[in-house]
């Protein structure tokens, strides 16, 4: 299996049109394509904050329509989803953005992205087992006993981390390190936690780097794990990145 798993968008489509060029895919079908049969995959969180949340969703979903890509959802594709169900969400810590764009659709545009996404959301699995359960895609990680299970403590792990139910000054939830505690033989490509660079430990690599806050979109080329990232051309934000000890 080859796959190039890229970090949270975020609506930073221009960056996701550069990085998936410097990986060597073509856009002369309106979508990125492999010339050699690479495939990609998206560790969730495509919209909210950034510029371009639904022409990400359009890409996105097109291209898991065409059996080209794999997706799985992140924290932020959950409250969307629940959002277009037309359930009660705060609109708040980046939704605003995405329901700024769809307020300037028209009634049938708005009801195109609200049907693409759930559609997208609604038959992608939480979190993706591949390559002979050698390859996991989990939007904040997993941990090795959960593996295998899909229940609501697993789907508050994968998609928030390990949160300890405590909050940061600004609002933001406490969470552990799970990486440190990962000693299993299958790759964790995740992402939910702003870091600068691609972070490898063991078999883990978060590969959020931050796009939407002025940092880098950031893909993993599996079997490979090699490291490719384009520059955002969104403000830097240093307080929105994740350091560790």
């Amino acid at each position: 299996m080859k796959i190039d798993i890229i970090g949270d968008i975020h609506g930073c489509y221009n960056e996701f049109v550069q990085l998936s060029r410097k990986l060597g895919y073509l856009w002369d079908k309106g979508i990125p394509i492999h010339p050699n049969d690479r495939l990609l995959g998206f560790v969730g969180d495509l919209t909210d904050r950034g510029p371009n949340s639904l022409k990400v969703i359009e890409i996105v979903w097109e291209l898991w329509k065409k059996k080209l890509a794999y997706y799985v959802p992140g924290n932020h594709c959950n409250k969307l989803y629940r959002y277009f169900l037309g359930r009660k969400v705060q609109i708040t810590h980046g939704l605003e953005s995405t329901v700024a764009e769809l307020d300037l659709c028209t009634a049938k545009q708005q009801q195109h992205y609200r049907n693409i996404f759930i559609e997208l959301y609604e038959n992608s699995p939480l979190y993706l087992v591949l390559n002979n359960q050698n390859l996991i895609i989990a939007h904040a990680g997993i941990r090795e006993d959960y593996i295998g299970l899909y229940n609501k403590k697993v789907q508050t792990f994968v998609l928030y981390g390990d949160i300890t139910g405590e909050k940061h000054a600004d609002g933001t939830p406490v969470r552990r390190d799970w990486a440190k505690q990962y000693h299993g033989r299958p790759w964790i490509v995740y992402g939910h936690t702003p870091v600068t660079n691609a972070r490898f430990i063991g078999h883990t690599v978060n590969i959020d780097t931050g796009a939407v806050f002025g940092g880098k979109l950031t893909a993993v080329r599996y079997p490979e794990m090699d490291i490719f990232s384009v520059k955002s051309s969104m403000p830097y934000v240093p307080e929105k990145f994740k350091t560790f000890e």
